[in-house]
C-alpha cells in the first residue's frame, strides 16, 4: 500500500512532488526562528501587552543551573507560567511556558538564555491552548484516543508538536519496545505496522518517546472502536438520510455502492484504473489513516463516502457520491463536516485532489467561504483550503444536523 490513499496517476504524483516543493517556499515545517507566528488568541486583552512563547533549552544538570536560567528570565522580565524537565544524563533538557513582555524578541531571549548557560535553545510562539498544563493535557489526549481510534495520529502530533505522522504497513524490523532515533520515531502500530514520527527541527526526548509509546499501548489494548452516532438529515426534496462514521466494518457496503457508481464517477474520485478502485477501500476505511463519514438512505444503504485522511503533516478530503445521489447536497454537506473536523484537529489547510473539469466538486470547495489554492498539471487540479487561524466557532458554514441519533 503506498503511503498516499488515492489510486495515482504518474501526473497526479508529479503535481503533488510539485504542490509540496510550493508550499515548502511559504509553509516551512520548522518553527520560526523571528517574531513571527499564531495571531494572539481573540479576546486576550493582554495581547498586545505581552507574548506567549514556547521554549526549550539544555543546560548541565548541577546544582544551580536552572536557578541561573530562572534568574535570567527575570531580568528580562519574563514569567515562567510552566516548567518540564527531561533528564538526559548529564545534561538536562527544560521545557518552558513563558509570558514575556510584547517588546521582547525571540533572539532577545534566547541570547539571555545562552548567557545563562542554556544551549540548544529552541524557541516560538505559543498560545492560549499551551496554558494547559502537562498533565491534563496528556489525560484529554488519552481520552479521545479511547473514545476513537482515528484520534491516534492526531494525539501524537499534539502532544509531540509540529511533526509528520505516517502509518506503514510492515514491522520492517522495529521491536516491539520501538526505536527512538533523535528527531525519528518508530512504533509499532496495533495493527501489525509502523508508526513513524519525525520532527526534524527538534530531537525527540526519551520522556516525550515514553509518552508517545503509551499512548499506542492504549490504542492497542482498546482494541477496532470508532463513534457511531447518527445525523438525520432531510433533503430539499423531502427524502432523510442519516451521516455517521464508518470504518472497515462498513466494507462490504463500500464495495456496492462502488458496483453502483458509473465509470465517469469512479474516475473523477480515483484518478486511475476504474477496476482496482475496491483495493482501496479497505485502507481508506482503516481509523489508522483518517476518518470516514458515510451517508445512507433510510433502508441503510450507503450512497456517498467522504475521507478525512492523515498524509504526514498535511491533510486530503476525498468525496464520492453515487450517480442517483448526486446533485442534491450530499457532497457539500459531506466536504462541510470533513473541513470541520480538519479545523477541530489543528489542521493547517486541507486538500482535494480531483480531475480538471470536475466542476461539482470545484465548486463544493468554493461553497467553504474559506481560501483556496490551486494547482493544475496535465489535467489533474489540486485545490488547497487553507485553515489558519480558523476555528470551528469562526468557520464561514454551518453542519445541518436535524436530529443526533445514537447507534450500537
Amino acid at each position: 500500500m503506498t503511503q498516499k490513499t488515492t489510486v495515482v496517476t504518474r501526473s497526479v504524483a508529479a503535481l503533488r512532488a510539485a504542490l509540496h516543493t510550493w508550499r515548502s517556499h511559504g509553509h516551512d515545517p520548522a518553527p520560526p526562528g523571528s517574531d513571527t507566528g499564531p495571531r494572539p488568541p481573540a479576546g486576550d486583552t493582554d495581547a498586545f501587552a505581552s507574548t506567549l512563547w514556547r521554549m526549550r533549552t539544555t543546560v548541565r544538570d548541577a546544582p544551580g543551573s536552572l536557578a541561573a536560567l530562572c534568574a535570567a528570565l527575570a531580568g528580562h522580565q519574563v514569567d515562567i507560567l510552566s516548567l518540564q524537565t527531561h533528564p538526559l544524563g548529564l545534561e538536562t533538557v527544560d521545557e518552558f511556558l513563558l509570558r514575556a513582555p510584547g517588546s521582547s524578541s525571540a533572539a532577545e531571549i534566547t541570547h539571555a538564555v545562552a548567557a545563562a548557560g542554556g544551549t540548544s535553545t529552541w524557541i516560538e510562539r505559543a498560545d492560549a491552548h499551551d496554558l494547559v498544563d502537562a498533565p491534563t493535557r496528556v489525560l484529554g489526549l488519552a481520552t479521545r484516543t479511547a473514545l476513537d481510534a482515528a484520534e491516534l495520529p492526531l494525539a501524537l502530533r499534539q502532544l509531540l508538536g509540529r511533526c509528520a505522522i505516517r502509518s506503514l504497513p510492515g514491522a520492517h524490523g522495529v521491536p516491539a519496545e520501538g526505536v527512538l532515533e533523535e528527531t525519528v520515531l518508530r512504533l509499532r502500530a496495533p495493527e501489525g505496522g509502523v508508526i513513524t514520527v519525525e520532527r526534524p527541527y527538534l530531537p525527540f526526548t526519551p520522556t516525550e518517546f515514553a509518552r508517545a509509546r503509551a499512548l499506542v499501548e492504549l490504542d492497542a489494548r482498546l482494541g477496532p472502536r470508532v463513534p457511531r452516532g447518527l445525523d438525520v438529515l432531510t433533503l430539499p426534496e423531502g427524502a432523510d438520510i442519516t451521516v455517521g462514521r464508518a470504518d472497515q466494518a462498513d466494507l462490504e457496503a463500500a464495495k456496492a455502492m462502488h458496483e453502483r457508481c458509473s465509470a465517469q464517477t469512479l474516475t473523477m474520485r480515483y484518478h486511475g484504473p476504474v477496476n482496482d478502485a475496491d483495493r482501496y477501500l479497505n485502507h481508506l476505511l482503516s481509523p489508522r489513516f483518517g476518518r470516514t463519514l458515510a451517508v445512507r438512505t433510510a433502508s441503510g444503504r450507503v450512497v456517498g463516502l467522504g475521507h478525512l485522511l492523515w498524509d504526514g503533516d498535511e491533510t486530503e478530503v476525498a468525496l464520492l457520491v453515487e450517480d442517483g445521489w448526486q446533485g442534491r447536497g450530499i457532497g457539500g454537506e459531506l466536504l462541510r463536516r470533513l473541513v470541520r473536523m480538519a479545523v477541530e484537529a489543528g489542521g493547517e489547510s486541507v486538500y482535494a485532489v480531483t480531475r480538471s473539469g470536475n466542476t461539482a466538486m470545484v465548486a463544493a470547495m468554493r461553497s467553504l467561504g474559506l481560501p483556496l489554492d490551486y494547482q493544475i498539471e496535465e489535467g489533474t487540479l489540486v485545490i488547497t483550503a487553507r485553515l489558519d487561524g480558523v476555528t470551528p466557532e469562526t468557520l464561514p458554514f454551518e453542519v445541518r444536523a436535524q436530529e443526533r441519533i445514537g447507534r450500537e
